[in-house]
């Protein structure tokens, strides 16, 4: 096996990429600077070169910085060149090298009304920029025979801790008030969403028939005021200013306007059916993204995150 990685400064990959040097599994991550759409001769050049056995395109417009979804609405073009186009012009390349893709795609496919997680039947109604090119880059992979398309949840992760660090820095500047909207999400580990796509290609690898559509989400779903106390309560072991607000902790729940969606939980039954790729929890791994967020705190004599250096981690 040997894979071809597009995207590969998005945490997921970074993640994947990890865990490959680590199975010793032969790859190529060429910086993202290679990847211009509008340049489909250069990209094919690479992949031709490379000889992959699959591609795996992990690129995505809020990757980083979950305030990318809003700023999509008014950045269009830069959010179809990642998310629409490029897919396509990499599904076009591997339909001519006859080489299976994997694209990774996101819930903001769906429209957010649904009660229950969202399956891989249900409707698309993208409700904003971001989601209509992630449904233009999907069917644009489905056009290529060998492919497969997965869906993630809610993606936080030791590279992916923005969002994270933001309630953090809020409930103890603002003496325990922090904003929270009342989505609901399915929190997933980039760790788990690597692990589940190693699971997958390898089974592709082995030439087996399971092209197609697939969700992958963490285990237990939260509304997200619920997953913002969760952080603090994990922060306080860390943060005795935390620890000294947690009997005051007001977290202030928001309506939810779109581009965002009121609920964005995936159902990842079929995922386990065909692979048997079990949903994991993401408590412990929480936990080790906020420690990472104090890293150094007792050797500085800090008390919170904020005095770290930025990372353009937004999650």
């Amino acid at each position: 096996m040997k894979l071809f990685i597009v995207g590969g400064n998005s945490p997921t990959a970074k993640d994947l990429i990890e865990v490959l040097r680590k199975r010793r599994i032969r790859f190529q991550a060429p910086p993202d600077y290679h990847f211009d759409p509008g340049d489909p001769v250069g990209i094919a050049k690479l992949v031709t070169d490379a000889e992959p056995t699959q591609l795996i395109n992990l690129a995505d417009f809020i990757s980083t910085n979950h305030s990318a979804l809003r700023r999509a609405e008014t950045t269009e073009d830069r959010c179809y060149q990642i998310n629409s186009r490029l897919p396509a012009v990499l599904a076009e390349i591997c339909n001519h090298l006859n080489v299976p893709i994997m694209h990774l795609s996101n819930a903001y496919v769906f429209d957010g009304t649904k009660k229950l997680g969202y399956n891989e039947n249900d409707e698309t109604n993208p409700q904003g920029v971001y989601g209509l090119a992630s449904l233009q880059g999907e069917r644009a992979v489905r056009q290529h025979n060998n492919h497969i398309v997965i869906r993630s949840g809610w993606l936080f992760g030791k590279k992916k801790k923005g969002l994270i660090k933001s309630w953090i820095r809020a409930t103890k500047r603002d003496g325990g008030r922090v904003a929270a909207t009342s989505r609901r999400l399915s929190p997933t580990y980039t760790g788990h969403l690597a692990q589940a796509i190693l699971a997958v290609i390898q089974q592709v690898d082995c030439e087996a028939n399971v092209w197609g559509t697939y969700h992958y989400s963490g285990l237990e779903t939260k509304r997200e005021s619920e997953f913002v106390e969760q952080v603090i309560k994990y922060a306080a072991n860390h943060d005795e200013g935390i620890y000294q607000l947690l009997d005051s902790i007001n977290v202030i729940e928001q309506d939810v306007h779109a581009p965002e969606i009121f609920n964005s939980t995936l159902s990842s039954k079929k995922i386990f059916d065909t692979f048997g790729i079990k949903q994991k929890s993401w408590h412990g791994n929480l936990q080790e993204v906020i420690k990472t967020l104090y890293k150094g705190v007792y050797r500085t004599g800090s008390s919170a995150p904020e005095n770290e250096s930025t990372e353009s981690d937004a999650a």
